[in-house]
């Protein structure tokens, strides 16, 4: 019966961001709510950037839906924070909001799920000698972990397909996971994102008069919600008799969504190396220099979000040898900075 609601979520979740995005674009048009032109901008036709909406009814709606009869107490707490990111991202998306009101109302988000929802890492499973960690450095490492996932998926979302793509891999990847250990509600949550996530894609990436972003609205929803994923996956019981992968969490969790997170700690480390904020835009992404590489979003997309599934397939092959969760954790990071540093050199030769 459990499969049942994973695919209802997947199904409804889609449904409902394909029906909504016809509408949206309408609006848009009429209303000439398009997204703004400057330097950066990589597209050359006003396109639509509230497909946030369309990922945020989504998903909320089909996880709702999907769990009822599950015993889900947080999840009233996990969608008012996902809320206050989602609105806040409309208001950018729309008027433009300075980067310190979103950090600010993303750490408020933060706050909620760590007190109310109990969304924390209390266990390290090894990393760094830590196994079971104490309230403040929980709530800490938690905090950190959600504000870096959450600009994460943000700052990803520069090329069509690109932030849903790695986080439709990373979320079907977590469903699975979630399956295999009992966590039923969570494994809906991740299936309800890959359904909304499918339905925009289409849009998206293939999408001609009816093209359209997600904004802020979309991709400040999908890395909190990614967040909370993330986490729980975490605290998943390595006493369980479970996978290798899944008692080694955190190594698999960080290759799982390598690409984001590794990207958007190599650019803040540029911009306050440049004396900059680190919320300053550039075009230092990854994906900027492999779009000055293959001139296609496409070809960018594929390669990014294959490279993210190569990782994660090596996370689950150093699991299954047993290998220590900090030398994992070293391997994967210097694999990921090798490979991020192969655009630059090329660029620097031609």
């Amino acid at each position: 019966m459990s499969h049942l609601f994973f695919v209802l979520a997947i199904l409804l979740a889609f449904l409902l961001v394909v029906v909504c995005i016809p509408s949206i674009i309408k609006v848009s048009a009429k209303k000439h709510l398009f997204d703004s032109m400057d330097k950066r901008t990589i597209h050359k036709q006003l396109i639509p950037s509230l497909g946030g909406i369309a990922i945020f009814i989504g998903f909320i709606i089909s996880t709702i839906v999907s769990t009822d009869g599950y015993s889900f107490d947080e999840l009233k707490y996990i969608i008012a924070a996902i809320i206050l990111v989602f609105f806040i991202g409309l208001k950018d998306d729309l008027i433009i909001v300075s980067n310190r009101k979103k950090f600010v109302i993303q750490i408020f988000a933060a706050l909620l799920l760590i007190f109310f929802a109990n969304v924390r890492l209390t266990d390290f499973h090894g990393f760094l000698g830590f196994h079971a960690v104490n309230y403040f450095i929980s709530f800490l490492a938690t905090l950190f972990l959600i504000i870096l996932t959450i600009n994460a998926y943000n700052l990803i979302d520069g090329v069509d397909g690109l932030a849903s793509g790695l986080a439709i891999m990373a979320a079907f990847t977590f469903g699975i996971c979630f399956v295999w250990a009992g966590e039923y509600e969570y494994a809906v949550m991740a299936f309800a994102l890959v359904g909304s996530l499918l339905g925009f894609f289409i849009f998206n990436v293939f999408g001609t008069t009816n093209k359209i972003f997600m904004g802020d609205s979309g991709s400040l929803v999908i890395g909190l919600a990614m967040s909370v994923l993330l986490i729980r996956f975490n605290q998943i019981d390595a006493s369980l008799n479970l996978p290798a992968y899944l008692q080694n969490a955190p190594a698999v969790s960080f290759a799982i969504v390598l690409v984001p997170l590794i990207d958007t700690l190599r650019v803040f480390v540029i911009r306050i190396r440049n004396g900059k904020s680190p919320f300053t835009p550039d075009t230092n992404h990854v994906h900027h220099r492999l779009l000055r590489l293959f001139g296609n979003h496409s070809k960018v997309t594929l390669t990014i979000v294959f490279v993210n599934g190569i990782f994660g397939l090596i996370s689950f092959a150093l699991n299954y040898l047993s290998i220590n969760v900090n030398l994992q954790f070293l391997i994967l990071i210097v694999l990921a900075l090798i490979i991020s540093y192969i655009p630059v050199s090329i660029l620097l030769k031609v």
